[in-house]
């Protein structure tokens, strides 16, 4: 079924976007139509043609089995495998190209584990009503290019709208990651989920619980890393998405009554969000204009700023006066913070890059007036260590007050305090902070074999080095001799 109603400048345009792929998209065609099998471009590159944006994935699906188009994929490229075959996919590489090809599916879910029951269907139609949303239910016959939109994919498009091509409550139950998913193209693309697609992700929230937590994350870094990350993850929240996978982000909504005022910790933290992201490869102060430290999308500040605050439920005080309080939730926002991407099964170096700026995120405000020592400095860039340029986009981003005082005192603050850090860095080269003895010194020194005690030596002079600045040797083992007499 073709889309008539369509304007046929519109497919031209969404043709002339492919046309880089067009030699390969030909070629496959008619590889698949010589042997007597149907064969269409579906899915995201066709959506993406028609958004005029540019499309990592070449998505096709065939009438041929597995079978017979391994044989035609094992004559056209260089490489190809196997490992989808038990889901129909073949894939193949050739030159720059890499292709998927699935045979037309009619799978369902078994409801329980999420593993899909691979039935293979017979025509184009049944197998784009199965997919998730109108918008990737759309397929490009090959080699002819004649659209196939039997569920308005192309429509919804230009309306910037999200409809599923079967009911919404059938195709979430088949999988409940698509809720996600749903959210997640609101982050990238920009589009609206209809009212009847929102009411059935409220409804089917909690089977998400069954979806595992690998593809979770994967949903959850895809939104997170899109062009408008805060619509998407408005859109877990009010549905009640978030509950189930990341409970920390509505927690953040804190009752506020008329006594004890303080900020929307929810709308703060999605606002941290959007303005740390508006620094994203924005050179700091003393910086080289074509120094761009932190790059564009960065996950790990971006989680950052989500999670800056989680802590503050755990913590929230009611003061006497009529104050609020949220002692050491930067200390206990950083384990919660640990501990959720741990269970959403992030990478080590991704959870603890980002507790460890949830931990620090305070830091900044802990000095006060602004009157940075030496041996602050040193220590705020040693504690930073590789996260420093982060550091600074999320402190500055964690300033959302209204009071334009407040907040240009703020700023010039932190732009002092990134010149001397730039300062102190061209002289003692602090992100190379070490004790002025090292380990073979201190032990000559001192006389000891390597062991804790060791250790605690070397300790000692690195919070030396940190306080003073750099020492000589002989000033450095004497300040050790000093210390270990009055250790002894």
């Amino acid at each position: 079924m073709s889309s008539p109603a369509l304007p046929p400048e519109i497919l031209r345009a969404a043709v002339a976007h492919l046309a880089p792929l067009l030699p390969v998209l030909t070629e496959l065609g008619d590889r698949f139509a010589a042997g007597g099998h149907e064969l269409a471009l579906v899915g995201g590159p066709v959506r993406d043609a028609f958004l005029a944006r540019t499309s990592g994935d070449l998505d096709f699906t065939t009438s041929a089995s597995p079978e017979e188009t391994e044989a035609i994929l094992a004559d056209w490229g260089d490489a190809h495998w196997d490992m989808g075959r038990e889901f129909g996919t073949i894939g193949a590489r050739k030159g720059a190209d890499t292709v998927e090809v699935t045979t037309y599916r009619a799978d369902a879910y078994d409801g329980t584990t999420r593993k899909p029951v691979v039935a293979f269907g017979d025509n184009l139609q049944d197998d784009l009503v199965r997919r998730d949303f109108t918008v990737n239910a759309m397929a490009l016959r090959l080699p002819d290019l004649d659209l196939v939109d039997p569920y308005g994919g192309v429509i919804d498009l230009a309306a910037r709208r999200l409809r599923t091509p079967s009911a919404p409550e059938v195709s979430f139950s088949d999988d409940p990651l698509r809720m996600m998913r749903a959210a997640r193209f609101v982050a990238q693309l920009g589009l609206v989920p209809a009212p009847e697609v929102l009411t059935a992700m409220t409804e089917a929230a909690g089977t998400l619980q069954i979806v595992s937590a690998e593809r979770i994350r994967d949903e959850l870094v895809k939104l997170v890393l899109g062009e408008d990350p805060v619509a998407g993850l408005r859109v877990l929240v009010d549905t009640g998405l978030a509950d189930q996978m990341l409970p920390e982000l509505p927690a953040l909504r804190l009752e506020i009554d008329e006594h004890h005022r303080h900020k929307d910790v929810y709308e703060h933290s999605l606002t941290v969000l959007e303005q740390a992201i508006d620094l994203e490869g924005v050179p700091g102060p003393g910086s080289d204009e074509q120094d761009h430290p932190v790059p564009r999308p960065d996950l790990v500040l971006r989680l950052a700023a989500l999670l800056h605050d989680i802590g503050k439920p755990r913590t929230r005080r009611f003061e006497d006066k009529g104050g609020v309080s949220f002692h050491h939730h930067d200390v206990v926002g950083a384990k919660l913070a640990a501990k959720r991407l741990k269970a959403l099964r992030f990478d080590k170096a991704t959870t603890q890059s980002v507790a460890r700026l949830v931990e620090l995120h305070l830091r900044f405000h802990g000095y006060g007036d602004g009157q940075w020592s030496d041996s602050a400095v040193r220590r705020y860039v040693t504690d930073a260590g590789p996260h420093l340029q982060r550091l600074h986009r999320l402190t500055r981003a964690d300033c959302t007050t209204r009071n334009q005082r407040k907040a240009t005192r703020l700023r010039r603050a932190y732009d002092d305090l990134e010149v001397r850090i730039d300062e102190l860095l061209e002289q003692e080269e602090l992100g190379k902070v070490r004790p002025d003895l090292d380990g073979n010194e201190i032990a000559e020194v001192l006389g000891i074999a390597p062991g804790p005690v060791l250790g605690e030596a070397y300790r000692h002079l690195l919070q030396v080095r940190l306080d003073e600045g750099p020492l000589d040797k002989q000033e450095a083992a004497r300040r050790l001799r000093t210390w270990w007499a009055a250790r002894d």
